[in-house]
């Protein structure tokens, strides 16, 4: 039987690792038929989606503890590929599907209790940003893409490759017959990481050997480097625009004690770099070094903005008051959501 693949492997680790930066996000994870036995299948170690037409295998779903107004509960398919290069418009196709038969997955009937109807979104990650066709497809198709290249989540994508490359290796000690324990790995990852709802993931061992020892020597460091982050969070900024921001801090802490203080202050944005290598940050106007956000825009913007030279600059302030005159943050506070909103000002 084929083993996995080391792409497979990373974009396991990642969508895990996404999991675990997303925590606070508003979002709670869904792994078990038991918490919707109506729309949620368990099928062994894997969890299922009901869709009109099919069951569909899903590694992290979350539901947003917050609905907004005029909608319905929103859940939201989390999918991460780390390919070593972009993420091509196949994978956007196949999360549209996915969408579009789960949303439309709703019957009346006369005479049966109410049922709750939710609303599917889906998040696509790439650790090599998207080709351009991937782009225009997900955006026609309502899919959120978020890149992930740049220099504020290379130390996570450095201990992802490493600890991919070493999980890979430890497979030879397998038996030509068994894959390699997917199920097992999740399991040992949110336990570690404490992402899943207690007693709710299915029980998973292997047996001890040769390759349980070599993985658990990968696991290992790998989860110690999230833990040394532990104050990292990926913050998930809703503009009025067709994509989100994935928002890193420099100083984690500073920046939540400022919103908490201030959750609806003006910030300023800056452009740096040129192209596809520019990054994006944000600052409070009037005390900018209390924090500072960065972000990438697709890339598809990002190449119109520099098409141009003489035109550069215009461009991009067209895209501040287009897209980024005011940003949202959706976190949890305890119990509850609390939203920041980031309005920008234009310089």
């Amino acid at each position: 039987m084929a083993k996995a693949k080391d792409s497979a492997l990373r974009g396991y680790l990642l969508e895990e690792s996404l999991a675990w930066l997303l925590r606070f996000s508003g979002y709670r994870l869904l792994v078990h038929e038991d918490q919707d036995p109506e729309e949620l299948v368990s099928h062994g170690d894997t969890l299922r989606v009901r869709g009109r037409g099919a069951l569909h295998q899903v590694d992290v779903l979350g539901e947003f503890a917050f609905t907004p107004a005029f909608s319905m509960p929103v859940r939201l398919f989390l999918e991460a590929k780390f390919y070593q290069k972009p993420c091509g418009i196949e994978v956007v196709r196949n999360g549209h599907g996915v969408l579009h038969d789960v949303n439309e997955n709703f019957m009346t009937h006369p005479g049966t209790r109410p049922r709750q109807r939710y609303q599917y979104s889906y998040a696509l990650f790439s650790a090599n940003g998207f080709t351009s066709e991937a782009q225009k497809y997900a955006l026609a198709h309502q899919i959120s893409l978020v890149d992930l290249s740049g220099a504020s989540f290379s130390w996570l994508l450095g201990a992802i490759g490493s600890t991919a490359w070493s999980l890979f290796e430890a497979q030879k000690y397998l038996p030509d017959s068994e894959p390699f324990p997917m199920s097992w790995l999740r399991k040992e990852l949110r336990d570690a990481l404490g992402t899943s709802p207690v007693n709710l993931l299915p029980s998973t061992a292997v047996r001890e050997g040769k390759f349980k020892q070599a993985a658990d020597a990968a696991i290992a460091p790998f989860i110690d480097v999230l833990r040394q982050h532990s104050d990292t969070e990926l913050l998930l900024g809703f503009p009025a625009a067709p994509f989100i921001l994935p928002l890193a801090a420099n100083d984690h802490k500073q920046f939540l004690a400022y919103a908490e203080a201030q959750p609806a202050h003006t910030v300023r944005i800056r452009r740096r770099g040129h192209g596809g290598a520019a990054e994006w940050t944000v600052s409070p106007v009037g005390d900018e070094g209390a924090y500072e956000l960065a972000f990438k825009l697709p890339e598809h913007i990002e190449r119109w903005i520099s098409g141009i030279a003489d035109k550069e600059r215009r461009r991009t302030l067209e895209v501040k008051e287009q897209f980024l005159s005011a940003i949202t943050i959706y976190r949890m506070n305890g119990s509850g959501v609390r939203a920041q909103g980031l309005g920008v000002k234009s310089t």
